[in-house]
């Protein structure tokens, strides 16, 4: 049996109702490790919910320099307090932030990059610490990473098909957006581009209380969210499939690199077509005309928004669970877990 020690980022809470995909992941990591036998232990700030035992961490709004350096030290006294407290055969750390806090170098430690490469100061690639390892979660965020002696395989991320309903909905007429609202997601150009189609925009997900987030809604986005379009504020698990079904297709318009995007397979696994830019993980895996479409700027968005009627649900489901089943990638992880395990402070490079 191993224990593992899952830790997430600082001021995101954990769960399958998260808002980041990270935090997502974390969740069915710790779901699948219990229900596999392991002992899963989270160190998430408070308000996350996990099966196995959850060790949280307050934090207080709002998230400028001061708050997130009090969370860091609040996430290294937690992680030594478990590391004293349990007997810890592998940390699997979560947050972009993670080199702040990293554990004394008596553990071994996985860092799974959740966030494009270029999120990622440098000293990162080339850590000293021993037993320490990164990995990617697409081939695609893989290809950025110039040089690193202790990158180990990369391991897609899932999603659990089997939580969502059989048949097809009917859909509806509306376009989503679904995510955490800031800048780099490109949420005005998705504005711009159902405008263009005609079709309503619903945008559901949670502003983080950061200023330049907060502000970016404020100025950006609220004032245009006006009827027809919607916006429908953060959304659980549930409410998130429902949307997702019954939506006619979803955006993906970031301005960022996708290194996986989590709702892109979210929607596909519900039958429902993505549209996404061209560059970033999305694109290797959204089929042109048949799961969805790849797309260079705003009017070949919103051509793509009036041609969404045209994929095949079915399809777009039976590819989803064929690339991204969650069970594959829980299993790949806790395989990694045990090979990193049987290693020393031998480099990581192709394991």
């Amino acid at each position: 049996m191993l224990t593992v020690l899952q830790v997430a980022y600082p001021l995101a809470p954990v769960s399958l109702d998260a808002t980041g995909g990270a935090e997502q992941i974390m969740a069915l990591l710790d779901r699948g490790l219990v229900s596999r036998g392991h002992q899963s232990i989270a160190i998430a700030c408070a308000g996350s919910r996990t099966v196995g035992h959850l060790l949280p961490v307050e934090i207080a709004a709002p998230f400028d320099a001061d708050s997130q350096q009090r969370a860091r030290t609040a996430f290294q006294e937690a992680i030594q307090a478990a590391l004293r407290h349990e007997a810890i055969d592998l940390v699997h750390m979560h947050g972009v932030d993670f080199y702040h806090y990293l554990p004394p170098p008596d553990v071994p430690v996985l860092v799974t990059l959740h966030l494009p490469v270029s999120y990622y100061p440098e000293p990162v690639f080339c850590l000293t610490r021993p037993d320490t390892w990164l990995n990617c979660v697409s081939e695609t965020q893989r290809r950025t990473v110039l040089s690193c002696h202790n990158l180990v395989r990369t391991i897609d991320n899932g999603v659990p098909p089997e939580l969502f309903a059989e048949q097809l909905p009917r859909k509806e007429n509306y376009a989503l957006a679904l995510g955490r609202i800031c800048p780099e997601k490109g949420l005005p150009l998705a504005l711009d581009a159902a405008e263009q189609a005609g079709v309503p925009l619903w945008i559901a997900g949670a502003v983080f209380p950061y200023a330049d987030h907060e502000r970016h809604f404020r100025e950006e986005l609220q004032p245009r969210l006006v009827p027809p379009h919607r916006f429908l504020g953060p959304v659980g698990f549930a409410a998130k499939i429902r949307l997702l079904s019954a939506a006619r297709c979803l955006l993906v318009p970031s301005l960022a690199p996708e290194t996986s995007s989590l709702v892109a397979m979210e929607a596909l696994a519900c039958g429902t077509p993505v549209i996404v830019f061209r560059g970033g993980a999305p694109a290797a895996y959204i089929e042109h005309g048949v799961t969805g479409f790849v797309v260079d700027h705003v009017s070949e968005m919103a051509a793509a928004i009036r041609q969404s009627v045209t994929i095949d649900g079915a399809e777009c489901r039976r590819r989803a669970r064929l690339l991204f089943p969650a069970e594959r990638m829980i299993d790949r992880y806790i395989s990694l877990y045990e090979r990193l395990l049987k290693r020393t402070a031998v480099p990581a490079a192709g394991a």
